[in-house]
Protein backbone atom coordinates (compact mmCIF):
# COMPACT_ATOMS: atom_id res chain seq x y z
CA UNK A 1 0.00 0.00 0.00
CA UNK A 2 1.38 3.38 -0.98
CA UNK A 3 1.42 6.42 1.30
CA UNK A 4 0.93 10.09 0.53
CA UNK A 5 1.60 13.03 2.83
CA UNK A 6 -0.44 16.14 2.01
CA UNK A 7 0.03 19.58 3.54
CA UNK A 8 -2.75 22.09 4.15
CA UNK A 9 -5.62 19.61 4.56
CA UNK A 10 -7.97 21.70 6.70
CA UNK A 11 -10.02 22.78 3.66
CA UNK A 12 -10.10 23.20 -0.11
CA UNK A 13 -7.74 21.28 -2.38
CA UNK A 14 -5.85 19.66 0.49
CA UNK A 15 -8.93 18.23 2.18
CA UNK A 16 -10.46 16.97 -1.06
CA UNK A 17 -7.15 15.47 -2.21
CA UNK A 18 -6.81 13.55 1.05
CA UNK A 19 -10.32 12.13 0.61
CA UNK A 20 -9.57 11.28 -3.04
CA UNK A 21 -6.44 9.29 -2.21
CA UNK A 22 -8.31 7.50 0.58
CA UNK A 23 -10.98 6.46 -1.93
CA UNK A 24 -8.20 5.11 -4.15
CA UNK A 25 -7.00 2.81 -1.38
CA UNK A 26 -3.88 4.73 -0.36
CA UNK A 27 -2.60 5.36 3.14
CA UNK A 28 -3.01 9.10 3.73
CA UNK A 29 -1.21 11.42 6.12
CA UNK A 30 -3.27 14.61 6.21
CA UNK A 31 -1.48 17.52 7.85
CA UNK A 32 -2.64 20.92 9.05
CA UNK A 33 -1.64 23.48 11.65
CA UNK A 34 -4.47 22.49 13.99
CA UNK A 35 -5.44 18.83 13.48
CA UNK A 36 -9.15 18.15 12.97
CA UNK A 37 -10.01 14.50 12.61
CA UNK A 38 -13.72 15.38 12.43
CA UNK A 39 -13.15 16.57 8.84
CA UNK A 40 -12.65 12.98 7.71
CA UNK A 41 -14.56 9.71 7.90
CA UNK A 42 -13.10 7.12 10.24
CA UNK A 43 -10.49 5.15 8.33
CA UNK A 44 -7.58 3.01 9.51
CA UNK A 45 -5.55 4.19 6.50
CA UNK A 46 -5.73 7.84 7.63
CA UNK A 47 -3.56 9.78 10.06
CA UNK A 48 -4.10 13.47 10.82
CA UNK A 49 -0.92 15.20 12.01
CA UNK A 50 -0.06 18.74 13.13
CA UNK A 51 2.25 20.60 10.76
CA UNK A 52 3.36 24.20 10.41
CA UNK A 53 5.48 24.34 7.27
CA UNK A 54 7.17 27.54 8.46
CA UNK A 55 8.50 25.82 11.60
CA UNK A 56 11.53 23.50 11.19
CA UNK A 57 10.76 21.61 14.42
CA UNK A 58 7.17 21.02 13.30
CA UNK A 59 8.38 19.72 9.93
CA UNK A 60 10.91 17.38 11.56
CA UNK A 61 8.29 16.02 13.97
CA UNK A 62 5.74 15.41 11.21
CA UNK A 63 8.24 13.66 8.94
CA UNK A 64 9.48 11.49 11.81
CA UNK A 65 5.92 10.53 12.86
CA UNK A 66 4.80 9.90 9.29
CA UNK A 67 7.51 7.38 8.53
CA UNK A 68 8.21 6.28 4.94
CA UNK A 69 6.06 7.94 2.28
CA UNK A 70 5.83 7.51 -1.49
CA UNK A 71 4.41 10.92 -2.46
CA UNK A 72 4.59 14.39 -0.96
CA UNK A 73 1.89 16.85 -2.00
CA UNK A 74 2.87 20.41 -1.10
CA UNK A 75 -0.52 22.10 -0.99
CA UNK A 76 -0.32 24.42 2.04
CA UNK A 77 -0.39 28.06 1.06
CA UNK A 78 -1.88 31.45 1.82
CA UNK A 79 -3.26 34.11 -0.50
CA UNK A 80 -3.09 37.87 -0.42
CA UNK A 81 -4.64 40.58 -2.54
CA UNK A 82 -2.61 43.75 -2.14
CA UNK A 83 -1.22 46.81 -3.82
CA UNK A 84 2.55 46.77 -3.73
CA UNK A 85 2.72 50.30 -2.34
CA UNK A 86 0.44 49.48 0.58
CA UNK A 87 1.90 46.14 1.62
CA UNK A 88 4.01 46.02 4.75
CA UNK A 89 7.22 44.03 4.34
CA UNK A 90 6.22 41.81 7.26
CA UNK A 91 3.24 40.67 5.17
CA UNK A 92 5.49 40.07 2.18
CA UNK A 93 7.83 37.93 4.25
CA UNK A 94 4.88 35.97 5.69
CA UNK A 95 3.54 34.95 2.29
CA UNK A 96 6.98 33.89 1.07
CA UNK A 97 7.59 31.99 4.32
CA UNK A 98 4.54 29.82 3.69
CA UNK A 99 4.17 29.61 -0.08
CA UNK A 100 7.83 29.50 -1.05
CA UNK A 101 10.12 28.64 1.85
CA UNK A 102 7.61 26.28 3.47
CA UNK A 103 7.30 24.29 0.26
CA UNK A 104 11.07 24.20 -0.16
CA UNK A 105 11.58 23.11 3.46
CA UNK A 106 9.06 20.26 3.16
CA UNK A 107 10.67 19.14 -0.08
CA UNK A 108 14.15 19.13 1.44
CA UNK A 109 12.86 17.08 4.36
CA UNK A 110 11.85 14.13 2.13
CA UNK A 111 14.68 14.27 -0.41
CA UNK A 112 17.25 12.16 1.48
CA UNK A 113 14.86 9.21 1.82
CA UNK A 114 13.55 9.52 -1.74
CA UNK A 115 17.07 9.76 -3.13
CA UNK A 116 18.38 6.78 -1.15
CA UNK A 117 15.37 4.68 -2.15
CA UNK A 118 15.60 5.98 -5.74
CA UNK A 119 11.85 6.54 -5.92
CA UNK A 120 9.24 9.05 -4.86
CA UNK A 121 7.12 11.85 -6.27
CA UNK A 122 6.88 15.48 -5.15
CA UNK A 123 3.77 17.32 -6.32
CA UNK A 124 3.76 21.08 -5.81
CA UNK A 125 0.31 22.64 -6.05
CA UNK A 126 0.70 26.05 -7.65
CA UNK A 127 -1.58 28.70 -9.20
CA UNK A 128 -2.66 29.84 -12.66
CA UNK A 129 -1.81 33.41 -11.59
CA UNK A 130 1.74 32.50 -12.63
CA UNK A 131 0.59 32.27 -16.26
CA UNK A 132 -0.95 35.74 -16.55
CA UNK A 133 -0.08 39.01 -14.79
CA UNK A 134 -2.92 40.19 -12.56
CA UNK A 135 -3.25 43.41 -10.56
CA UNK A 136 -3.13 43.09 -6.76
CA UNK A 137 -1.46 39.67 -6.98
CA UNK A 138 2.19 40.78 -7.16
CA UNK A 139 3.45 39.10 -4.00
CA UNK A 140 1.23 36.02 -4.18
CA UNK A 141 2.18 35.39 -7.80
CA UNK A 142 5.87 35.96 -7.10
CA UNK A 143 5.78 33.48 -4.22
CA UNK A 144 4.21 30.86 -6.49
CA UNK A 145 6.34 31.59 -9.57
CA UNK A 146 9.44 30.95 -7.47
CA UNK A 147 8.20 27.42 -6.78
CA UNK A 148 7.78 26.69 -10.48
CA UNK A 149 11.41 27.66 -11.10
CA UNK A 150 12.49 25.70 -8.03
CA UNK A 151 10.56 22.61 -9.16
CA UNK A 152 11.94 22.68 -12.69
CA UNK A 153 15.53 22.88 -11.48
CA UNK A 154 14.99 20.27 -8.77
CA UNK A 155 13.46 17.89 -11.32
CA UNK A 156 16.76 17.91 -13.23
CA UNK A 157 18.69 17.10 -10.05
CA UNK A 158 16.35 14.33 -8.93
CA UNK A 159 15.97 12.60 -12.30
CA UNK A 160 19.39 11.09 -11.66
CA UNK A 161 17.94 9.37 -8.58
CA UNK A 162 14.57 8.25 -9.93
CA UNK A 163 12.58 10.94 -8.10
CA UNK A 164 9.88 12.90 -9.97
CA UNK A 165 8.95 16.52 -9.34
CA UNK A 166 5.62 17.75 -10.74
CA UNK A 167 3.69 21.03 -10.62
CA UNK A 168 -0.12 21.09 -10.69
CA UNK A 169 -1.50 24.49 -11.71
CA UNK A 170 -5.15 25.00 -10.71
CA UNK A 171 -7.33 27.76 -12.06
CA UNK A 172 -9.83 29.76 -10.04
CA UNK A 173 -11.97 27.44 -7.92
CA UNK A 174 -14.65 27.90 -5.29
CA UNK A 175 -12.73 27.36 -2.06
CA UNK A 176 -12.12 29.40 1.10
CA UNK A 177 -8.82 30.54 -0.43
CA UNK A 178 -10.25 33.75 -1.96
CA UNK A 179 -12.06 34.59 1.27
CA UNK A 180 -8.88 34.18 3.29
CA UNK A 181 -6.86 36.17 0.74
CA UNK A 182 -9.26 39.11 0.93
CA UNK A 183 -9.11 39.04 4.72
CA UNK A 184 -5.34 39.59 4.51
CA UNK A 185 -5.78 42.49 2.08
CA UNK A 186 -7.74 44.78 4.40
CA UNK A 187 -4.79 47.03 5.22
CA UNK A 188 -2.78 46.48 2.04
CA UNK A 189 -4.87 48.48 -0.43
CA UNK A 190 -4.46 52.24 0.20
CA UNK A 191 -7.46 54.54 -0.28
CA UNK A 192 -5.89 55.91 -3.46
CA UNK A 193 -6.24 52.46 -5.02
CA UNK A 194 -9.83 51.81 -3.93
CA UNK A 195 -11.58 52.44 -7.25
CA UNK A 196 -8.93 50.54 -9.19
CA UNK A 197 -9.09 47.63 -6.73
CA UNK A 198 -12.88 47.49 -6.96
CA UNK A 199 -12.71 47.21 -10.75
CA UNK A 200 -9.98 44.59 -10.59
CA UNK A 201 -11.85 42.46 -8.06
CA UNK A 202 -15.09 42.75 -10.04
CA UNK A 203 -13.37 41.39 -13.13
CA UNK A 204 -12.05 38.43 -11.12
CA UNK A 205 -15.46 37.67 -9.65
CA UNK A 206 -16.98 36.62 -12.98
CA UNK A 207 -14.43 34.48 -14.87
CA UNK A 208 -15.35 33.20 -18.32
CA UNK A 209 -14.25 29.73 -17.16
CA UNK A 210 -13.46 28.25 -13.78
CA UNK A 211 -12.02 25.19 -12.10
CA UNK A 212 -13.85 22.45 -10.26
CA UNK A 213 -12.20 21.08 -7.15
CA UNK A 214 -12.44 17.54 -8.50
CA UNK A 215 -10.40 18.61 -11.54
CA UNK A 216 -7.60 19.63 -9.21
CA UNK A 217 -7.69 16.42 -7.16
CA UNK A 218 -7.66 14.36 -10.35
CA UNK A 219 -4.67 16.34 -11.66
CA UNK A 220 -2.80 15.81 -8.39
CA UNK A 221 -3.60 12.09 -8.59
CA UNK A 222 -2.32 11.93 -12.16
CA UNK A 223 0.87 13.80 -11.27
CA UNK A 224 1.45 11.44 -8.35
CA UNK A 225 0.75 8.17 -10.16
CA UNK A 226 1.35 8.62 -13.90
CA UNK A 227 5.05 8.64 -14.83
CA UNK A 228 4.12 10.07 -18.23
CA UNK A 229 2.21 13.07 -16.88
CA UNK A 230 3.71 16.44 -17.87
CA UNK A 231 5.94 18.25 -15.41
CA UNK A 232 3.46 21.17 -15.46
CA UNK A 233 -0.16 20.02 -15.33
CA UNK A 234 -2.93 22.66 -15.53
CA UNK A 235 -6.18 21.81 -13.75
CA UNK A 236 -9.48 23.34 -14.85
CA UNK A 237 -10.81 24.96 -18.01
CA UNK A 238 -9.48 28.41 -17.15
CA UNK A 239 -6.01 27.08 -16.32
CA UNK A 240 -5.87 25.16 -19.61
CA UNK A 241 -7.05 28.24 -21.51
CA UNK A 242 -4.23 30.29 -20.00
CA UNK A 243 -1.68 27.54 -20.69
CA UNK A 244 -2.72 27.35 -24.34
CA UNK A 245 -2.60 31.13 -24.68
CA UNK A 246 1.03 31.40 -23.59
CA UNK A 247 3.09 32.14 -26.73
CA UNK A 248 5.79 29.65 -27.55
CA UNK A 249 9.19 31.27 -27.37
CA UNK A 250 11.80 30.63 -30.04
CA UNK A 251 15.53 30.34 -29.61
CA UNK A 252 17.33 33.66 -29.90
CA UNK A 253 18.99 34.23 -33.25
CA UNK A 254 22.44 35.76 -33.56
CA UNK A 255 22.52 39.32 -34.82
CA UNK A 256 23.80 39.71 -38.35
CA UNK A 257 25.38 42.81 -39.81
Amino acid sequence: MKTVLITGCSSGFGLETALFFLDKGWSVIATMRTPREDLFPSNDRLRVLPLDTTNPDSIAAAIDTAGPIDVLVNNAGIGMLSAVEGTDMAQVRAIFETNTLGTIAMTKAVLPTFRQRRSGVIVNVNSSTTMKPLPLFSFYTASKAAIIAFSDCLALEMKEFGVAVKVVIPGQAETRFAENAQARSSDAIPATYTEFADRALASLAAPSASTKIEEVTEAIWRAATDPDSPDHLPAGADAWALANAIPQTSSPKPQTN
